[in-house]
């Protein structure tokens, strides 16, 4: 539950991520609170984000930028020089909000039981910084409020401590209490949110990869976990942006609930109605109330979460039609291989069973007009063009390039699937102002990385990491391999770092 200073009374229960909220027979509606966090509640929520972040088994996180700066630099095929593009973007540009989403197990609920706490926070950097004309022509055309953010963004400084600041009541002081918390940390394409939240909140960024990787370890020695790498890589869905993983992945538990078999149950906090201001209830529709549009599906949303034409596009947006697209395609594959097999056995006349179909080594993908699958984070925004012969699919949030990516977040751009038809003017409706994306896409990210580890089965009884197959591997952009966080013997942690450590656990 949430804790103090009225922040929340006995929660709401939620069966496969769907509140009790309920709108015809046994179809459940989801609704996500998720609660707005500005200067002008910051201190009274203070101590509810404290305790949700404490009490968290996991801990997922979400950013909005203010740019990414060049985007072709943020896919250099070199990861150092990659790196150090996207340090350049958080030394220039601002984190504009962040989300968190505070997922905290209730064994004595079930096994796969979670009470979870979604928060938005409006930020402020109080120094200058770079913001650019097409990131904010799309979080404006999706909803979010620049006169709210200069009004109530909570204010912040970026690079080290100025000061004793471990005492305070900041955005910085919330990051080192993430920290001390010492859980799992949930990104989804998460190479750009780390160095953001890192120089935005932390300090300042070291030169190498290979020191702020080792950096990384000693904050995060939970681990750190990339659910684009879990999509794509792991459960292997034909699409990894955002929106998709979370709605194949919520497809899917409700299909294990209606089958009796292991599945996700969320519960919610009920908010006092003095708090009704700052909750935002985000509703997704069951997979039942959506009717297949009359258009065809886009090819390139489909496969990207992302389109240059947005609400402007004459084919469907819908994620339910696509996964339903996908899914049939899926089983028609599956029939003509079968049907092959069990040719091929009778002219060799071979015994048994027949083959469940190949194997591959890489996840598998979807192409779209010949051209490759683009690497994610950016791919919302950028380009289509420049990451067009990039391998590896990079949807959503961080789609594509997971460089215009990250700023302009394009993948959880069209949040179109949080609507029911009915209400729908044009096949691709652009969100309503006050939307949290930060916040809400913060949520999706954690519900995708408690589905796999419920797929996953029983996890043995030891001290080793939590699902080790995603343990401290980060997506990256056109890539066959992710970026592994690790400390090697060649690399030391930062001076800036190690005084951080100090700040945090109070030792010399």
């Amino acid at each position: 539950m949430a804790a103090s200073s009225g922040a929340a009374s006995a929660p709401a229960v939620s069966d496969g991520g769907v509140s009790k909220s309920s709108k015809s027979g046994d179809e459940l509606v989801v609704q996500v609170p998720v609660v707005d966090v500005q200067s002008d509640n910051f201190k009274e929520m203070w101590p509810s984000l404290l305790l949700a972040i404490k009490t968290a088994g996991f801990v997922a996180v979400d950013t909005e930028l203010s740019g990414l700066g060049d985007r072709k630099s943020l896919l250099n095929q070199c990861i150092e020089e990659r790196y150090k593009a996207v340090c350049h973007a958080a030394r220039t540009r601002s984190v504009l909000s962040l989300g968190l989403a505070c997922f905290k197990q209730q064994p004595d609920k079930g096994e796969h039981s979670y009470l979870t706490q979604v928060f938005n926070l409006t930020l402020l950097c109080m120094e200058e910084y770079v913001i650019e004309p097409k990131s904010v022509q799309f979080l404006v055309q999706h909803g979010f409020n620049f006169n709210r953010q200069y009004a109530q963004g909570i204010p912040y400084h970026k690079g080290n401590d100025k000061g004793d600041e471990s005492q305070s009541q900041s955005v910085r002081t919330l990051f080192l209490e993430l920290i001390r918390a010492r859980r799992p940390l949930i990104l989804h394409n998460g190479l750009i949110d780390l160095v953001f939240l890192y120089q935005n909140f932390y300090a300042h960024l070291p030169e190498s990869l290979g020191t702020f990787t080792a950096d990384l370890c000693e904050m995060f020695p939970a681990g750190i976990y990339d659910t684009k790498y879990a999509a794509e890589f792991h459960a292997r869905f034909v699409a990894s942006y955002l929106e998709y993983a979370f709605r194949k992945c919520e497809r899917d538990n409700g299909k294990q609930r209606a089958a009796g078999s292991p599945h996700l149950v969320l519960e919610f906090c009920n908010y006092p109605s003095s708090m009704r201001a700052h909750i935002d209830y985000r509703c997704c529709m069951p997979p039942a109330t959506h009717h297949p549009h009359s258009t065809s599906v886009c090819d390139k949303f489909s496969a990207y979460g992302w389109c240059p034409l947005g609400s402007q596009c004459p084919q469907s947006h819908d994620i339910d039609l696509i996964i339903d697209t996908d899914e049939a395609a899926m089983e028609d594959k599956r029939r003509r291989r079968r049907r092959k097999e069990k040719r091929r056995r009778a002219l060799l006349g071979l015994p048994g069973k027949q083959t469940s179909g190949e194997t591959e080594d890489g996840p598998p993908t979807k192409q779209v007009c010949g051209e490759g699958l683009k690497a994610e984070k950016i791919e919302q925004e950028v380009a289509e063009d420049e990451t067009s012969n990039q391998p590896g699919s990079r949807q959503g949030h961080k789609n594509d390039l997971e460089v215009e990516l990250k700023a302009t977040r394009p993948e959880t751009a069209d949040v179109t699937t949080l609507e029911a038809p009915g209400s729908l003017v044009s096949p691709n409706p652009v969100p309503k102002d006050g939307l949290h994306r930060a916040g809400f896409d913060a949520f999706m990210t954690g519900y995708i990385m408690a589905y796999v580890a419920m797929s996953q089965g029983p996890q043995p009884c030891s001290s080793g990491p939590w699902l080790p197959e995603c343990h401290n591997k980060v997506y990256l952009s056109g890539k066959a391999v992710p970026l592994t966080v690790a400390k090697s013997q060649f690399s030391r942690s930062s001076k800036a770092h190690k005084q951080k450590m100090k700040l945090a656990w109070g030792s010399s």
